[in-house]
């Protein structure tokens, strides 16, 4: 099966050599395409250059939310399956191989992602959210759709800040579909580089947790507290939650539903 390659980037220009060498090497047939939001920095002159020697990687430039990016890059693809993976990231050289093998028993498959840099930041895990005995949380960093299985569901939702990949596999289970999981389809996801960013994105991970409620009513009922209690606590753990729910309280102060909010162009 083809596999189209998602990419949404924005200023990555540190780390798109990493994630294209780890592309090109992947097994084919695939293609690559890059949607870029308006870099400043030379993302997508390095995205370009990398075109010039392999003619399956393409670049679209699109500003709008990672949804709407996602969306684009999904129009534009032609293969039969769907791989999303962050501009941040770099993919195992067998990672599509095990992808492919999951694809073809799953609707939707998740690989193994390991979080690489600051050590603390390393170890933090995600908070799941369990729907008719699915986790839903597994990040678009590493994440498989069936074309036609995305195109039914509608795709990512723009409205969503952050939780855009929560929300889209929360639908996918709602028609029906399964979620598997490879450990053996691994992708190195890079930790924020800074404390600012550490913060910033647990402030935006609780805006989106916000969010989802806003679309599909209260979930608490879908955490597990057991499994909550199960992470290693730490340090880092704990400070991540106060500006997630700073970022939760403003959601719900100023967020609009779904139906109600502006759409971005």
């Amino acid at each position: 099966m083809l596999v189209s390659v998602i990419i949404t980037v924005k200023n990555e220009e540190r780390d798109m050599p990493d994630l294209l060498d780890s592309l090109v090497i992947q097994e084919k047939p695939l293609e690559v395409i890059v949607v870029d939001a308006h870099s400043e920095d030379r993302t997508q002159e390095i995205v370009r250059e990398y075109g010039k020697d392999y003619d399956f990687i393409d670049l679209y430039v699109r500003g709008g939310t990672r949804g709407q990016a996602r969306n684009f890059g999904a129009k534009k693809a032609e293969g039969e399956l769907l791989a999303f993976i962050d501009g941040d990231a770099i993919a195992n050289p067998f990672w599509l191989e095990e992808m492919r093998k999951s694809a073809e028993d799953h609707d939707v498959v998740a690989g193994k992602t390991v979080q690489i840099g600051y050590h603390a930041f390393e170890e933090l895990e995600r908070v799941e959210l369990v729907h008719k005995g699915y986790d839903v949380t597994y990040p678009s960093c590493n994440l498989v759709y069936h074309a036609d299985l995305f195109e039914k569901i509608g795709g990512f939702d723009p409205w969503f800040m952050t939780a855009e990949d929560i929300d889209l596999n929360l639908r996918a289970v709602e028609a029906g579909a399964d979620i598997g999981y490879n450990e053996k389809a691994i992708v190195y996801h890079r930790t924020r580089g800074s404390f600012f960013g550490f913060f910033k994105q647990a402030f935006w991970n609780g805006f989106g947790r916000k969010q989802l409620t806003l679309k599909h009513g209260q979930l608490w009922s879908n955490y597990s507290p057991g499994r909550m209690l199960q992470h290693k606590l730490s340090f880092w753990y704990l400070a991540r939650m106060a500006p997630a729910l700073f970022g939760y309280l403003g959601c719900k102060l100023y967020g609009n539903a779904p139906e109600e909010a502006e759409k971005p162009i």
